[in-house]
C-alpha cells in the first residue's frame, strides 16, 4: 500500500509582517499538520519539530496538498538544506485546478460544492490571531485550536483528493456562484 500523506500547515507571521508573498521562509511555522495512509493516523507538528515533519514528507510515496507546493514548502525551506519540492512526490491541488482553468481557487470553492457542504471552519487570518494571542498568553487552547483548523483541513484536503480519484471530477463554485465541474486524473499509479 502506497503511503499518501495529506499535509498543511499555519504559519506564525503573515505576508504583510515579513515584508511579502515572497518571504514565506519569514513566516514561521504554529502549526503543521499530515495525516498518513500508513498508519492512518494525523501527525500534528510545532515549528521545534520540523526535522521531523520533513523527514515524514521525504519518506511519502506521494504528498498531497492544497498550494503546498507554493507556499507551505517555502515556509518549511527555513528548516532545510534540501529543496523540499526536489526530494517529495507531489500532487499539489492547487497548482493542478489552476492548470486546468487558468485562475487559482480557494480551497473552501471546491470542498463547499464537491463535498456538499464539508468546508473550512475557519482560514488563515483566523490562525494567525491565535498564535499572536498564544504568544501573549501562552494558552494552550490556543495552541489546540490552530491543530483543530489545520487538521480539518488536511481532511478536506484529502476528502476532495479522494472524490476525484473516484469520479474523476470535482466542483467548485465560480464568482457568480455558479457550480462547475472539472475533470481530474488523481489516480493512484
Amino acid at each position: 500500500m502506497k503511503n499518501i500523506v495529506y499535509f498543511d500547515l499555519e504559519t506564525r507571521r503573515s505576508a504583510a509582517q515579513v515584508g511579502g508573498w515572497d518571504k514565506p521562509d519569514k513566516m514561521g511555522v504554529s502549526v503543521a499538520v499530515t495525516f498518513s495512509t500508513k498508519d492512518n493516523a494525523y501527525h500534528i507538528y510545532t515549528e521545534d519539530q520540523a526535522d521531523e515533519l520533513i523527514a515524514e514528507l521525504r519518506a511519502a510515496d506521494l504528498v498531497v496538498g492544497y498550494n503546498h507546493i507554493g507556499f507551505d514548502y517555502g515556509v518549511l525551506q527555513a528548516f532545510t538544506f534540501w529543496n523540499i519540492a526536489d526530494v517529495t512526490r507531489n500532487l499539489d491541488l492547487c497548482t493542478y485546478l489552476t492548470e486546468k482553468l487558468g485562475h487559482r481557487l480557494k480551497l473552501d470553492s471546491v470542498a463547499k460544492v464537491t463535498l456538499g457542504g464539508n468546508s473550512k471552519t475557519a482560514d488563515g487570518t483566523d490562525a494567525l490571531k491565535w498564535w499572536a494571542e498564544y504568544e501573549r498568553t501562552q494558552n494552550p487552547q490556543l495552541m489546540l485550536d490552530i491543530a483543530k483548523y489545520c487538521c480539518f483541513d488536511v481532511k478536506v484536503t484529502m476528502e476532495v483528493h479522494k472524490f476525484g480519484i473516484e469520479h474523476g471530477y470535482v466542483l467548485y463554485e465560480d464568482r457568480q456562484g455558479n457550480e462547475v465541474r472539472i475533470d481530474v486524473d488523481w489516480a493512484l499509479d
